[in-house]
């Protein structure tokens, strides 16, 4: 399984790629304005520091509008993973620019439903959130169970990219399952590490 991760945090991401643990980077515009930064300029530096994909976010929600900016994305580095979100006129940016080769992240997947046509698509990646559901008392496990389960039948090559994760355990299960790829905060990324055993071995 693959560990991709979710900051726009240049320095965080130097750190970790030292590790050889980070497979790649997903990030959002809202992410990138907090730090006070250039969001392209952002994606940019990032692509040279990671040897992965990249996952970067369109703002717009209009078809034309999504396309002009998803091209402009994707002209930074072929390691751009266009990041649409799962609506209609999303699905429909996806198909144009699987058509040419152009890696898509379809964000905010909530339903298997939602899956079958993602993959329909062409997308490189889905991204359904396990802890968003878990937050509205619903069982995002279940969802990740099911995409898998659906792709797999079908042979379909969209990669599974389970987002929202929010502890270790969610890691573990995600892998348990076959997810193809997690995607995890800094902070989720350090707790993989510890554990209390561990810790008191070392004052033995």
């Amino acid at each position: 399984m693959k560990i991709f991760l979710d900051t726009a945090d240049i320095n965080e991401i130097k750190s970790l790629c030292k590790t050889g643990l980070i497979d790649g980077v997903t990030t959002n515009p809202s992410l990138i304005l907090k730090s006070g930064k250039d969001f392209l300029d952002t994606i940019d530096k990032i692509c040279k520091i990671i040897d992965g994909p990249v996952s970067a976010e369109v703002t717009q929600v209009d078809f034309d509008k999504m396309l002009k900016e998803a091209k402009i994305l994707s002209s930074i580095s072929e390691k751009v993973a266009v990041k649409v979100p799962l609506t209609e006129q999303g699905l429909n940016v996806c198909y144009e620019l699987s058509k040419k080769n152009i890696m898509v992240n379809v964000t905010l997947c909530f339903s298997s439903s939602q899956a079958i046509l993602v993959a329909k698509a062409g997308a490189k990646f889905i991204s359904p959130f396990w802890g968003r559901l878990d937050d509205i008392s619903q069982n995002g496990q279940i969802l990740i169970s099911e995409i898998i389960q659906i792709y797999k039948n079908y042979n379909f090559k969209t990669e599974v990219l389970v987002a929202s994760i929010r502890n270790p355990q969610q890691v573990v299960e995600s892998a348990k399952l076959g997810s193809d790829i997690v995607t995890i905060p800094t902070k989720v990324f350090n707790q993989l590490y510890k554990h209390p055993l561990t810790d008191s071995g070392l004052e033995i």
